[in-house]
């Protein structure tokens, strides 16, 4: 890129505008999915403020696109299919789901949903670091995993996304203190061998604010 090239490119960037929303209770997913949606399309279409939204959900597990039907052990909650790329996974109280909006075209030099997904992998491992948590990448396993004291591996995070015209939507969850054996209905993302765990279940006993505060601290990870 040419050194006009690139100035041109931080004017656009400076310029961006990002919205911080939390929801105070839970959220029904289609009306999740049809507000993203519809932020989508603002961004895309008529310059509207990028977004990224905490919220928790109520029981259910969702199927990405990947999805495979043996994966679905126990349909006990609602089972929606949903765009976004990955296979089942589980959301309920008690995870703190981030929704992430963001223009690729305006945030990145050259839009590349590689680079998207590593920058929503450091985002989860920065914040988990703050709560003294090794949150690590595993080849060829979708989220974030960390090593148990009793040498397992078990998964505290997961990513999922969407992208139209380069407009990113879904996106991450983290699991602080949900009901994990509400996972026992799915083979989550389609690994068998390994569990889930929590940021409670690892011994830390903190609340969803300070989660928030924590992904607020390092979110810039996502639009540097």
């Amino acid at each position: 890129m040419r050194w006009r090239e690139a100035a041109r490119y931080k004017k656009s960037m400076s310029k961006q505008k990002l919205e911080w929303q939390i929801s105070g209770n839970p959220v029904a997913y289609e009306d999740a999915v049809a507000q993203m949606e519809s932020r989508v399309a603002g961004i895309r279409e008529k310059g509207a403020d990028e977004l990224i939204w905490l919220l928790e959900h109520p029981p259910l597990y969702t199927a990405g696109t990947s999805a495979k039907e043996k994966d679905l052990l126990d349909s006990r909650f609602p089972v929606f299919k949903t765009g976004r790329g990955g296979e089942y996974t589980y959301h309920g109280p008690g995870q703190r789901i981030a929704y992430v909006m963001l223009d690729l075209k305006k945030r990145q030099a050259k839009p590349d949903i590689k680079q998207y997904v590593w920058q929503l992998e450091e985002w989860i491992i920065r914040t988990l670091a703050g709560f003294d948590i090794i949150g690590e990448r595993r080849e060829g396993r979708v989220g974030i995993w960390v090593v148990k004291p009793d040498g397992s591996e078990s998964k505290i995070a997961a990513i999922g996304v969407r992208i139209r015209r380069w407009v990113t939507y879904h996106g991450i969850s983290i699991n602080l203190n949900p009901d994990l054996s509400h996972f026992g209905g799915i083979i989550p993302c389609g690994i068998a061998e390994h569990g889930v765990t929590s940021l409670h279940d690892l011994g830390r006993d903190i609340s969803m604010g300070e989660l928030d505060e924590a992904l607020r601290k390092n979110y810039n990870i996502l639009v540097s």
